[in-house]
């Protein structure tokens, strides 16, 4: 074999060798691409607010500021007082019973929190996060006023946002009623199939309508 060669064939060779100190000094799920993220990069994703308020910015709208955006941003969609346009979502008034309940703002959420969030992230519909924090307090603060929940001189920010308390906060129920039924597998020293019984059912706890199937007829033994 020709010098030249063995020196093409070693050359390959170590093209394709990674030492073994580079390979162990490496995170675990690390693919050889990419970086891990600045906390500022983290930071621009981290939008998310809670309903106690936590992770709301600093800034604060009042209602007839939000009057205006709205007019501007969000009125062609869903109308000037948030009674929808077309097949786009009623933002205001609205009532959860009869044939055909409408879940608005007003009629149904439980946080005005959630509120400046859902803005913040998805609004408007053609430039979802292009507002600033105070235009999304002040279009909070408009839609919380079609609703008769704020007063006309509301001032929303931080503060005032997570103590507004929503008309239907109360009808959720935030405590799971039903059993915990999380358990191991077992695999020796099982108990015997015949002894379980049923000591709870999800009947009477308004879980599942009277027509839902077999679950309904289900008695404790």
């Amino acid at each position: 074999m020709s010098s030249w060669l063995k020196g093409s064939l070693v050359a390959l060779a170590a093209a394709f060798v990674v030492p073994v100190h580079a390979a162990e000094t490496q995170p675990p799920g690390y693919y050889g691409f990419g970086r891990a993220p600045t906390p500022a990069e983290i930071d621009g994703w981290a939008i998310a607010v809670r309903p106690d308020g936590q992770g709301l910015p600093s800034g604060k709208g009042t209602v007839n500021q939000g009057a205006d955006i709205f007019a501007d941003q969000c009125a062609a969609c869903h109308g000037t007082f948030g009674e929808g346009e077309g097949r786009y979502p009623k933002l205001a008034g609205g009532e959860l019973t009869g044939d055909r309940p409408e879940p608005t703002v007003g009629s149904y959420w439980p946080y005005a929190t959630t509120l400046w969030d859902y803005i913040n992230r998805a609004m408007p519909f053609p430039a979802p996060h292009s507002l600033s924090a105070d235009q999304v307090y002040a279009m909070t603060a408009y839609i919380l006023n079609l609703n008769n929940i704020v007063p006309n001189d509301f001032v929303a920010d931080r503060n005032s946002l997570p103590r507004v308390k929503m008309p239907h906060r109360d009808a959720f129920i935030w405590n799971d009623p039903r059993p915990d039924t999380a358990d191991k597998d077992c695999m020796t020293n099982c108990i015997d199939p015949a002894k379980v019984k049923i000591d709870s059912t999800a009947e009477g706890k308004d879980l599942t309508p009277r027509t839902s199937g077999p679950l309904d007829e289900m008695q404790p033994k």
